[in-house]
């Protein structure tokens, strides 16, 4: 019997795996086997006998079994298939395992090359004949030894594939690492190019700044150098100016002292013959003065035995006239000098109203629209030292106009200011820079002004009337002569007429206290020291006097003291110690405010603080005199770009001209000493 040569008819691998030689009967070539052994084991003995035809199971000896050209076909179960794909498909993609083809080219039976082998196989296809004992444990151990080779094979198979999973798995991590550093490598040279870039950006820019920068100053200095050269010519400019002026100015004083000297001299001759009137007129008052009270005693002395004769006949008491005249003048409490100031104040106004009825001007037109401009005025007037020079400026034209008659304009000027100011303002102090101005160009306008305020209300004489029913018919007309105004048949309460009475203070105060260098004040601190010294001499204190008191404390009281210093805190300490306290002994609730106002304002030093708004603002293009500046004859402008200022300064010449700007700046000071 020939050698049987076993090949698969499969694929030797399937992926790089190897098949099992193992072969899979099919169920119905194994079925047919089994009803064909248990049909010869059915039909045999129970000793079991040899088969047939035996095939001998040695190996060859040098011939063999030509290899059928159908290759034996394995089967292998698709899920197992796809298991094993699952789990090693990634080490089979980077390499694949070669696989050792196992084929049985040496292993053969046979005993004979007869061709009873061909028969006896083809009538036996699938089970070989009936062995004896030493074959069939021949086979077994053949079956045995085969199978420990084929699990060798399956654990060597196993160990090189968890081998080369192993390595995948290395040379993948060896990879990723290599990325990973290829991609740290790319992004430190991103940020190092970056870096450098800046680096080259930045010493570029400080370049071109350096660069920038020179040309700047090489531009200043060629500026400079120009506007030194137009400073330079400017002020050969000015100085020739300088001198021409100084020369000018030379000749215009030697004529003004030429003109001085003589107007001196008319002065002086007029002077001594007023002085000769006045001495003659003197006399002959006193002549007619002592002619008068000749014959007043004589009358008095008349009237006297007549005054017996009749009370002898009639039996009743007659008041004298001297008599009544003293009980007339006990009703006004005031200072002799200041009712007859007020007295020569108030003939003034008289005669000016009667001037006016006389002319008829209140029907005239134009007269009216004066008025009407000069009220106009009045109400524009603020505390800013433009709105105060223009106003004044105005108000002088106004007053100066030859169509009418000089004194006439003034007094409506005095009623508009005063009625003006009737009410509490904050333009006060600023109404006082105008009047101060005005006056100083009309100054009989002061008296009318005065005379207006001393009609509006009695304490700016100061004077106050006390009432008494033989000196008044009613207490209507007591509370009209006060100063109380009359609406309709009714007189004003009281509360109308102390604010009336607190904003004529206030307007009085504030002219008093007003100083403008270069404009003479005719009723200035010192007419304001006398007002509060006649005050506390000749005033009770009530109500009505404390309003007013309080009122000009706090608008002049800053002045005084800076004019008179411990003497105003004495005046202020006399306040505290008699006035007040004669207003605490009258135990009036009403009065309980006033007393702590004016005691506040002495203990707390408030005369030491400036009051608000009697310092001018200054605008925004130019200065104007102000108090406490000598601002006569000098100029300064201001604005976002240009800021410049003049002064000079008299007598001998002083001159100062100073300019600021962003990009210029020079100042020229001349000072000329004869």
């Amino acid at each position: 019997m020939g050698a049987v040569k076993l090949e698969l008819r499969c694929p030797k691998n399937v992926e790089g795996i190897a098949a099992d030689p193992e072969p899979d009967w099919s169920f119905d070539a194994l079925l047919t086997e089994l009803n064909a052994l248990e049909t010869k084991l059915s039909s045999s003995s129970k000793i079991p006998m040899p088969f047939t035809k035996v095939q001998s199971h040695q190996l060859s000896n040098g011939k063999s079994v030509e290899r059928s050209s159908r290759p034996f076909v394995m089967r292998v179960l698709d899920d197992e298939v796809d298991d094993f794909d699952s789990a090693y498909e990634e080490a089979q993609d980077q390499s694949s395992l070669s696989a050792n083809r196992f084929n049985f080219n040496d292993l053969y039976v046979s005993d004979d090359d007869d061709s009873e082998n061909e028969s006896a196989l083809e009538i036996q296809p699938y089970l070989m004949e009936e062995t004896g004992l030493v074959e069939g444990c021949l086979m077994d151990l053949t079956s045995e030894h085969q199978l420990g080779i084929k699990e060798e094979i399956r654990n060597k198979i196993f160990a090189i594939e968890s081998d080369l999973m192993s390595e995948n798995d290395k040379v993948a991590s060896a990879f990723l690492r290599v990325d990973k550093y290829t991609e740290a490598r790319l992004e430190n040279e991103r940020k190092l190019d970056t870096q450098y870039q800046r680096k080259i950006a930045e010493a570029l820019d400080n370049h071109l700044t350096a660069i920038q920068r020179d040309h700047e100053l090489r531009s200043q200095i060629e500026e400079r150098k120009i506007r030194s050269d137009a400073a330079y010519e400017g002020a050969k400019r000015k100085e020739k100016a300088l001198l021409e002026e100084k020369l000018r100015q030379e000749k215009a004083k030697a004529k003004a002292e030429a003109e001085a000297k003589l107007r001196a001299e008319e002065a002086n001759r007029a002077a001594m013959e007023a002085q000769q009137r006045a001495t003659k007129e003197a006399a002959e008052r006193e002549a007619n003065e002592a002619s008068s009270q000749a014959a007043v005693q004589k009358d008095a002395s008349g009237l006297q035995m007549k005054a017996k004769t009749k009370e002898s006949e009639l039996g009743k008491p007659i008041t004298s006239a001297s008599a009544g005249l003293l009980v007339a003048d006990d009703t006004t409490k005031a200072a002799e000098a200041a009712l007859k100031l007020e007295r020569e104040r108030l003939k003034k106004l008289e005669d000016l109203d009667k001037e006016s009825k006389t002319l008829g001007l209140n029907t005239n037109k134009d007269y009216v629209r004066h008025e009407r401009s000069i009220s106009k005025l009045i109400s524009q007037i603020t505390g800013t030292n433009d709105v105060v020079k223009q106003k004044a400026s105005e108000l002088v034209k106004i007053l100066k106009n030859p169509a009418y008659p000089q004194s006439i304009i003034a007094g409506a000027f005095a009623r508009k200011v005063v009625s003006h100011y009737a009410r509490p303002g904050s333009s006060a102090f600023a109404c006082g820079y105008v009047l101060v101005l005005v006056t100083a160009e009309v100054p009989h306008l002061m008296d009318l002004i005065l005379a207006e305020l001393h009609k509006a209300c009695i304490y700016t004489v100061p004077k106050h009337i006390v009432y008494t029913q033989s000196a008044f018919e009613s207490k209507e007309a007591y509370l009209k002569t006060l100063g109380f105004r009359e609406d309709e048949g009714k007189i004003e309460n009281v509360k109308d007429y102390l604010i009336r009475v607190e904003s004529y203070m206030k307007l009085y105060g504030a002219l008093v206290q007003t100083e403008i260098n270069g404009f003479q004040n005719t009723h200035g601190l010192k007419e304001g020291w006398a007002w509060i010294a006649r005050f506390l001499n000749t005033l009770p204190a009530n109500r009505d006097t404390a309003v007013a008191l309080n009122a000009f404390l706090r608008m002049a009281g800053y002045a005084l003291f800076k004019r008179y210093k411990s003497q105003f805190r004495k005046i202020l300490s006399i306040i505290s110690d008699n006035f007040l306290n004669a207003l605490r002994s009258q135990e009036n609730p009403a009065l309980n405010l006033l007393i702590t106002e004016i005691q506040s304002y002495i203990e707390d030093n408030k005369f030491l603080e400036e009051p608000e708004g009697r310092s001018l603002e200054t605008s925004s293009l130019s200065s104007v005199s102000v108090p406490e500046s000598d601002n006569r004859n000098s100029y300064q402008h201001t604005d976002p770009q240009n800021s410049y200022s003049y002064q000079r300064n008299d007598p001998r010449n002083s001159y100062s001209y100073q300019r600021n700007d962003p990009r210029n700046s020079y100042s020229y000071q001349r000072n000329d000493h004869y």
